[in-house]
């Protein structure tokens, strides 16, 4: 159930709770839903045409496209002319302004005709206390003499400016959906919240590759028996 602020609210704020459990209200549904639909249907090109799969979700994810299409924020067409000059202007390096050097590169990613800027916003904190993302530990560095492959790493290394000579872009948000827009696409959608659809959509890319190695197009190796996938069927005397 949403709490009333949810409701009533004319635009929702971004990590109110959204009155599910564990699930917050997100900061810019409408570009990150058109980004995931995108790159579903960029990966689901490695698939082929006959899959039922591949069918049967390029179909839902197109559905589902065209709905957030349509939907458009006041003033969208605007920010959209600046942000393109502001892309156009810094092609080598885009950041995000978080207001700490540590790592949080933006960076630009062309789906179609559209451009999406993949990126996250740090709030101000101890970066000590932030969740370790998984990547391994490969301990110490190595001593002695190194391999030509090893070295031609060290050369990319050393011409990579450091994070702090890089000029940061003062980057402004896509506008927002009103409260009564997002209303209207849930509905339109009819799979729950607006934020519960992007879990979908995250999750239904993440399971292509999964897909795509399990080759799911492919005949079974073991062939079903008659009758198998038959239930509860009258035959008529």
């Amino acid at each position: 159930m949403r709490p009333t602020t949810r409701v009533l609210a004319r635009y929702l704020e971004p990590g109110t709770p959204t009155g599910l459990a564990g699930l917050w209200t997100h900061s810019s549904p409408r570009s990150t839903l058109l980004y995931l639909y995108g790159s579903t249907l960029n990966k689901l090109q490695s698939i082929p045409e006959k899959s039922l799969y591949r069918q049967s979700v390029e179909a839902v994810t197109k559905h589902r496209m065209n709905l957030v299409e349509k939907v458009v924020p006041a003033g969208y067409e605007e920010w959209a002319v600046k942000a393109k000059e502001l892309i156009s202007k810094n092609p080598e390096q885009f950041r995000v302004a978080s207001g700490r050097v540590d790592g949080s590169e933006a960076r630009t990613v062309k789906l179609g005709d559209r451009v999406f800027i993949i990126g996250a916003k740090h709030e101000a904190g101890d970066i000590r206390y932030e969740e370790w993302d998984g990547e391994a530990d490969e301990g110490g560095e190595l001593e002695g003499i190194r391999t030509p492959a090893e070295r031609s790493d060290q050369v990319v290394w050393a011409e990579q400016k450091p994070l702090e000579d890089h000029e940061k872009v003062e980057w402004e948000d896509e506008p927002q959906l009103t409260a009564d827009q997002i209303q209207e696409l849930e509905q339109n959608i009819g799979a729950g919240l607006i934020e519960e659809v992007i879990q979908v959509a995250e999750g239904e890319l993440q399971i292509i590759k999964t897909m795509e190695k399990a080759k799911v197009w492919e005949d079974l190796e073991e062939k079903p028996v008659e009758g198998q996938w038959e239930y509860f069927d009258r035959k008529s005397m």
